[in-house]
């Protein structure tokens, strides 16, 4: 009898084993279909907004969304422009590289279909502080064509689409969508720093000066011209870094010149061997630093000068202070006035 009992003892035990490692299997099995396996879920190779050609031509603006600022491309009759600039227009270069982008993006592997991973992958809402790009496309009637969340996590670019959780790696690629003022077209001078032959500055207290240099002499080798040519240089660094400011001119925002507040505070005109002339005004706004510049169109250079007007004129450019600081230099930073001269002994 007890050899009875312990055969059946035994034969529970190895039950209660085998079930363990069934339920061990089943645990593992329905992790990876939920977590993070990678599987085909027959989109594979499928491009990520099918019929973009369609979307693309009927397309009125593109909306992007991001944990921490959001902007909107808008299709105007002045071509793409971004919205809250009064229509100051976007790079052709990126819009194209987005648009291909798009057209181009396919589907890749299945990842993860576990909210709680999702930002993991750059794929969180970013309506909800999620990590991850929001892209839509709409139509002129405002209506949502196109819409999908993307994000990256090292070398790889990921996708999902807004009302689904399943995440994927996907083929291709997209430009940076983070900072909106990167969108905007402010390449709007480009000049060699040998191209420069003078400078004439106003600073904010009303004293003027002239710099000038040779064709082919070294980047600090400005000197006071007339009538300032009995001026003392306090240092050669002194005069070369307002001279060659706008060889360095990089914007870092934009609004209408009409919405300038104030007065100018001080004037910035450079001229090249070739003969362009290039007149900036400097602004200290509420609002940050602003410089409205406009070229004087003069012998081989017309051309270029009316490239820079095009781009330049009825806008005011937001610079860094630190820029903005080489455009309106003290004059009493750069020269020193002529000694008097000595009364005579006699």
């Amino acid at each position: 009898m007890s050899e009875q009992r312990a055969e059946q003892r035994k034969r529970r035990i190895q039950l209660l084993g085998a079930t363990a490692v069934l339920l061990t299997a089943l645990a593992v099995i329905v992790h990876l279909n939920l977590g993070g396996a990678h599987r085909d879920t027959g989109r594979t190779g499928q491009p990520v907004i099918p019929d973009f050609a369609t979307i693309r031509a009927d397309a009125a603006e593109i909306r992007v969304t991001l944990a921490d600022e959001s902007y909107r491309l808008v299709n105007s009759v002045n071509g793409w422009t971004m919205d809250g600039t009064h229509g100051y227009p976007i790079r052709a270069d990126r819009l194209a590289e987005l648009a291909t982008g798009l057209a181009d993006l396919s589907w890749g592997e299945g990842r993860t279909r576990d909210p709680g991973k999702l930002n993991r992958l750059g794929l969180g809402d970013p309506r909800d502080g999620g990590t991850g790009a929001l892209i839509e496309i709409a139509d002129e009637d405002g209506k949502v064509t196109a819409s999908i969340i993307t994000g990256r996590k090292d070398d790889h670019l990921y996708a999902r689409r807004p009302d689904e959780t399943q995440a994927y790696q996907v083929n291709g690629d997209l430009p940076a969508l983070y900072n909106q003022d990167a969108w905007l077209d402010l390449d709007i001078i480009d000049i060699n720093p040998d191209a420069i032959s003078a400078v004439r500055l106003y600073d904010s207290s009303g004293e003027s000066l002239f710099l000038e240099r040779t064709v082919g002499s070294s980047e600090r080798s400005f000197r006071p011209g007339p009538p300032y040519q009995d001026f003392r240089l306090i240092s050669r660094l002194a005069a070369s870094t307002p001279a060659l400011a706008l060889t360095r001119f990089q914007p870092i925002g934009v609004k209408p010149a009409s919405e300038l507040t104030t007065k100018p505070v001080a004037r910035h005109i450079t001229q090249t061997h070739d003969g362009l002339e290039v007149d900036l005004s400097a602004f200290r706004e509420p609002d940050g630093f602003f410089v409205t510049l406009h070229a004087i169109e003069a012998g081989q250079s017309a051309q270029r000068g009316s490239t820079i007007n095009e781009k330049a004129d009825g806008w005011a450019f937001q610079l860094s202070e630190y820029d903005w600081n080489d455009f309106t230099p003290a004059i009493s930073s750069i020269v020193r006035p002529p000694a008097p001269p000595e009364p005579d002994s006699d």
